[in-house]
Formats: structure tokens, C-alpha cells, sequence
């Protein structure tokens, strides 16, 4: 049985050399995700014709030209960024059947660039969850234990890379959606530069914090994924101009001299013992390569959490009030008039959690209740930023755990929300703040579960968050191990 490369930049040298062809590729990985996906639940939706037609071109274009970044590299899609002619869901019932008539900007980047869609991937119903649990079409498994979650809310693009069904997937992160998956998943999850990337096509849950990213094996395989989708899009009122895309620049360089912050408040004794000690060998490795690694302190970060839900609760009541069972998506049969219209169809189509974020936003957002949430959460952001911004004035990056915890069980945070919720304590300031961060792994617990190391930059400077992540990674052996199903 011919054997196949896992990760970009090896899939790539052996299409050029001849080894294999793209079409061979995606065969092997369809008959692959058949023989797994039973076990993980990863893919919602396979593009099997569709792509097996753009590997067929691919390979007609040949691997010498330049101008096709990712020719002929599968790529696998969140289910929450629209894809033309190919069902895009967001993991709700409220839109089981729906199929756009248009690609998402960063889609089309990457048809342009060569790549191969393979399918669409699970997530938390509307990116609302930590663990993609509550999607309508059931929890996908943590590739590396199945009785485990693979972190949300992108744990099917986690997953479907952790186990090796494709070589990368493209995530959102609001809260932490692309970081909290791939450290559960012992992959790379980068979350970038609000603007950085268009969110043209990606279904809104909260539009000031929400943020396509690339979630691959390598960091180098990252910076080559989001250098194709980064760029400024006209389509996205949000959108920055003129940025430097070349990500990969400093990849290979020394960090000899670059000065790391390490932020008490993310050595808490909240956090898992196991993850503490891999950020202190961390911290540890860096001074070993001649980085300064020095603590700092972001006081105000602990309230990123509350600051987060009711900023993002309040967008999200604002944003899902255009599925009202008229224009697309479900509509309850048992309607009669129209405000049955409207309450049935949102009572039948969405789930608990989102249902429950949706009464926190409305709440937050009204006249009783302005001022004393939601105009009082944007103004403590404002002092995060600040706080942020000031450590960046005398430090190259920020570094620290991605969770608090590895992944949990299925099912033992469930009946509590305000637990679940914890589990993003650690990630939303980064959008709070807009700035860059990026998930490596960082070694494993006792129970063989990935721990993920967070390394956060100021705005734009995701190449040098690269430069450090791949130092990191070259110089230890995490990227190599893999989970077996």
C-alpha cells in the first residue's frame, strides 16, 4: 500500500517529484475518513466529486507554477464558512439544508491557490461551545481518547488534522475556537490579526471578536495556509489595508535577544498541574536559546471572561435575528401566522446553548440593562487593550497556556454552563484585544492528552509569533507523535 505524506510542505515535495498524484491523494484520504470518520464524527459533509474534479485539474496544471501556493494540497472547512453549492449548516438545524450560492472570501483564495476542498467539519452549533458538543449532528471525539472532546468550537477541524483525515482545515475563532481545539488536539491552531483575514462568507456569531485561522500540523505548514487567505477583501468593512503576508520571513531565525512576557496571572494554581509545569520548560527553553523571559503582570485580564460573554452574547442576539423562517434556512411547519412564524421557527431550529445566548444578549443589550453590562464590559476591554498594549511596549510576545485544563471527558460539562464557559478563560482576551496568538503543542498530560502552549503578538506581527512557535516545535518532538484510532 503506497504510503502518503501528512503535512503540506511534504505533500507538496512529493507532488512535484512525481511520487504520487493529487488525485491518488484525495482517493487515499476519502477511503481514510471512511474507515475513521464513523469513530470521530468529524465531517458533517464530504465534497467527494467536487474535489476529486479539482485534483484532476490540479494535476493537468502540474506542480512547477508558482502562482498556485497550495496546488493539489486537501484542505478540509469549518462548517460555519460558506462554501458555493456545497451544504453549509453552522451545525444547526436551522440550516440542515442549506447551500450557498456564493464561495467565503477566504474559499475562494484557496480554490485560486490550487487547494482541494474536502469537506466541511463539525463544530459547536453556531461556534457557541467549547467542546462541539453541542452541534445538531452530534459531538465529534478526541482523536487521541474518544471518550474525550476535541475543544470547540472548531473540534471537527481539530480532530479531522489531529488524526490525520487532512493536512490542514481552516477554523473561526471568537473566544478561542481555533487555539482551544488545537491544543486539545495536539496540532497548531493560529488565531490572527483582527482584519488580517476577510470574514466575507463566514456566518457571524460575534463580528468584533470573530476570526478566520489555519489549523495544520507544522507551523511552517500554518504560515504557508494563512498567507494564502490573509489580505485585505472589500467585501469585509473590517477588513485592514495593505499588510504584509509574507509570514513566513522569520522562520529559521534565531530568538537570541527576543523578550518574552510570562504573565503571573497565567500561573495560577487553577490551572492543571501538568500544564503549569510544560509552560515553566517552556519558559525554561526559551532563556536556554537566549530569548528574555521575564514575569509581567495583566490584572485586568480575569475579567476577559465575563468582559467576553456579554459582548458576545450581545452581538450574537443581534446577528441570529436574521433567521426568522422567511428569507432561508428551517421554518416550522406548525406555524399559522407570523409571529408564530418567528417563535416557532427559533424554538424548533436552535439549540439550548445558542437559545441561551441569544436571552444573555438580548438582556445585556436592553434599555433596563445597557449601562450597567454591556456599556461597562466594552469599557473594561478598552482597559485590557490598554493593559496589552503595554506590555507589547517593552516585549516582543506574551506567553502562557492555552487551557486551563486538558480535554475533558464527553458529557461531565454539559449540565453546567458557566463551567464550560472557563474553558475559554485563557483565550478571549486575544480577541478582545484583536491581536494575533497561535496553539502549539507542548507536551501531553498523564493520561496522554496533548497540552497546548499560547504565544501571543502585537497586532500584525504573526511572523514573528511564527519565528518562536518554530523554534519550539523543531526542537522538540511533539509535532511527531500522533493518535492512533
Amino acid at each position: 500500500m503506497k504510503e502518503f505524506p501528512t503535512t503540506i510542505k511534504d505533500i507538496q515535495i512529493g507532488l512535484k517529484a512525481g511520487q504520487f498524484t493529487s488525485v491518488e491523494l484525495v482517493e487515499h484520504l476519502f477511503d481514510y475518513i471512511d474507515a475513521t470518520d464513523q469513530q470521530l464524527n468529524a465531517f458533517i459533509s464530504l465534497n467527494k466529486k467536487e474535489a476529486l474534479k479539482a485534483a484532476k485539474e490540479a494535476d493537468e496544471r502540474g506542480y512547477q507554477d508558482s502562482n498556485f501556493a497550495l496546488n493539489g494540497v486537501p484542505i478540509a472547512i469549518k462548517d460555519n464558512i460558506l462554501t458555493k453549492d456545497l451544504r453549509t449548516t453552522a451545525a444547526s438545524k436551522m440550516l440542515e439544508d442549506f447551500v450557498p450560492v456564493y464561495d467565503a472570501t477566504v474559499i475562494r483564495k484557496l480554490k485560486e491557490a490550487g487547494a482541494i476542498i474536502i469537506g466541511k467539519v463539525n463544530l459547536d452549533e453556531f461556534a457557541m461551545g467549547a467542546s462541539t458538543e453541542t452541534s445538531y449532528f452530534g459531538t465529534t471525539h478526541n482523536p487521541w481518547n474518544l471518550d474525550y472532546v476535541p475543544g470547540g468550537s472548531s473540534g471537527g477541524s481539530g480532530a479531522t488534522v489531529a488524526c490525520r483525515q487532512v493536512p490542514a482545515s481552516l477554523g473561526t475563532d471568537t473566544g478561542g475556537s481555533v487555539r482551544c481545539p488545537a491544543a486539545y488536539n495536539g496540532i497548531v491552531g493560529m488565531k490572527p490579526t483582527y482584519g488580517a483575514v476577510s470574514r466575507y462568507g463566514a456566518i457571524a456569531f460575534a463580528s468584533s471578536l470573530d476570526q478566520i485561522g489555519p489549523m495544520t500540523l507544522t507551523v511552517e505548514d500554518n504560515a504557508k495556509l494563512l498567507s494564502v487567505i490573509a489580505g485585505h477583501d472589500d467585501q469585509d468593512g473590517t477588513s485592514l489595508e495593505a499588510i504584509d503576508t509574507d509570514y513566513s520571513k522569520f522562520i529559521g531565525q534565531s530568538i537570541k535577544g527576543l523578550r518574552i512576557a510570562f504573565p503571573k496571572e497565567f500561573k495560577s494554581d487553577k490551572i492543571q498541574a501538568e500544564i503549569r509545569q510544560a509552560m515553566e520548560e517552556a519558559a525554561a527553553y526559551f532563556a536556554s536559546q537566549g530569548a528574555i523571559v521575564e514575569e509581567v503582570s495583566l490584572p485586568h485580564s480575569k475579567y476577559g471572561i465575563n468582559v467576553y460573554y456579554i459582548i458576545a452574547s450581545a452581538e450574537a442576539s443581534s446577528n441570529l435575528q436574521r433567521f426568522d423562517g422567511i428569507r432561508y434556512g428551517y421554518r416550522s411547519p406548525e406555524a399559522s401566522n407570523l409571529e408564530e412564524v418567528y417563535f416557532k421557527t427559533r424554538s424548533e431550529g436552535f439549540g439550548a446553548e445558542v437559545k441561551r445566548r441569544i436571552m444573555m444578549g438580548t438582556y445585556s443589550l436592553s434599555s433596563g440593562a445597557y449601562d450597567e453590562y454591556f456599556k461597562k464590559a466594552a469599557q473594561v476591554r478598552t482597559m485590557i487593550k490598554d493593559e496589552f498594549n503595554q506590555v507589547f511596549e517593552n516585549y516582543h510576545l506574551i506567553m502562557g497556556p492555552v487551557t486551563t485544563t486538558t480535554a475533558f471527558k464527553i458529557g461531565t460539562r454539559t449540565q453546567d454552563p458557566i463551567e464550560m464557559y472557563l474553558a475559554d478563560l485563557l483565550t478571549v482576551p486575544v480577541n478582545l484585544v484583536g491581536i494575533p496568538s497561535i496553539s502549539i503543542p507542548a507536551g501531553f498530560d498523564q493520561n496522554n492528552l496533548p497540552i497546548g502552549l499560547q504565544l501571543m503578538g502585537k497586532a500584525l506581527d504573526e511572523a514573528r509569533i511564527y519565528q518562536v512557535a518554530d523554534n519550539f516545535e523543531k526542537n522538540h518532538d511533539f509535532v511527531n507523535q500522533r493518535p492512533e484510532l
